[in-house]
């Protein structure tokens, strides 16, 4: 899907916040204010959507219903406190796993690491492993391959990745979303980090490897 941006929006709503510009549709039906909404987040919705379904016809069909649902909603169950980006992030994160359960591929994971404990959950990490694994990832963002390398995590690990790093929400939030403890959360964060600095790696080396048969 080509996502398309709205032309001709004045640059007094480009500098305007969310939380304006969604009070600027809800009481004027300001259309400018919402296509600035749209332009700044549907990439980032598209691929969440993308990176869950591997479809791209079906990830266009989920994304036509989430900002359908978006704009019919907006008047009755949006609550200006909180933010708008999160809030739609909720209906993108429903309707996809509500298609993935009626796929029958979705499949609740239960953690053996999300059990009770004491201690705060990153006390019980190996610290240099976080680091370098999170260090990895800030690296290599840039790369065309990092999405490609995402879309090989389980979806569980996927999803936490692309809750957490494009769009920032805190582990609570991501918790409350995903319907699983924040321990979980946290648990499913560190092990997509791993792996995907496990699947660079792998690529580097296949690189290395090529390089080494041309020469």
């Amino acid at each position: 899907m080509k996502l398309k941006q709205s032309k001709h929006i004045s640059k007094k709503y480009q500098q305007l916040e969310d939380r304006d510009l969604v009070r600027f549709y809800r009481q004027n039906g300001d259309e400018q204010a919402f296509n600035e909404l749209m332009n700044r987040h549907q990439t980032k919705i598209y691929s969440y959507i993308y990176s869950m379904v591997g479809s791209a016809g079906k990830a266009d069909d989920i994304f036509q219903e989430v900002f359908t649902k978006v704009i019919t909603k907006m008047d009755d169950t949006y609550n200006e406190q909180g933010k708008w980006i999160a809030w739609v992030m909720r209906i993108a994160h429903n309707a996809t796993i509500d298609y993935l359960r009626k796929q029958k591929r979705f499949v609740d994971v239960s953690s053996n690491y999300d059990k009770e404990s004491n201690t705060d959950f990153y006390d019980r990490l190996p610290d240099e492993d976080l680091i370098s694994a999170q260090e990895q990832l800030e690296k290599e963002e840039a790369k065309s391959s990092l999405m490609k390398h995402i879309g090989e995590l389980s979806k569980e690990q996927r999803q936490v990745v692309m809750l957490r790093h494009y769009y920032e929400m805190p582990f609570k939030e991501i918790a409350e979303l995903t319907d699983v403890s924040i321990n979980t959360a946290l648990g499913r964060m560190r092990y997509a980090l791993i792996n995907l600095r496990k699947l660079f790696e792998k690529e580097k080396e296949q690189e290395e490897n090529n390089y080494a048969q041309r020469g």
